[in-house]
């Protein structure tokens, strides 16, 4: 599967209390479900106005089913083709 960086335009998402993560979580998580193995959240990052969620995806299409179901807008999709971090000088 592929990773991608999906951007989120969310208004006041980062002002949102516990409970109201918990129930977005949920709801994503029932999407993903119902999509099954073609697609994995690994983690979400909030901002004050966005989310910038990390997925393994087969490919953009399922990104975008998911969040047609979900309700959660996938503003921009960026295929991630690398990755680097402070040990990639020694590597």
């Amino acid at each position: 599967m592929k990773k991608y960086i999906i951007e989120r335009g969310l208004p006041g998402i980062g002002g949102a209390d516990r409970e109201a993560l918990k129930g977005a979580a949920a709801k994503s998580n029932e999407v993903l479900a119902e999509l099954g193995a073609q697609i994995q959240w690994v983690e979400s990052f909030v901002a004050a106005d966005k989310t910038f969620c990390v997925y393994l995806a087969e490919d953009e299409g399922v990104i975008k089913k998911h969040a047609e179901l979900s309700g959660f807008p996938a503003t921009k999709i960026t295929e991630i083709k690398k990755m680097i971090d402070p040990t990639t000088e020694r590597s």
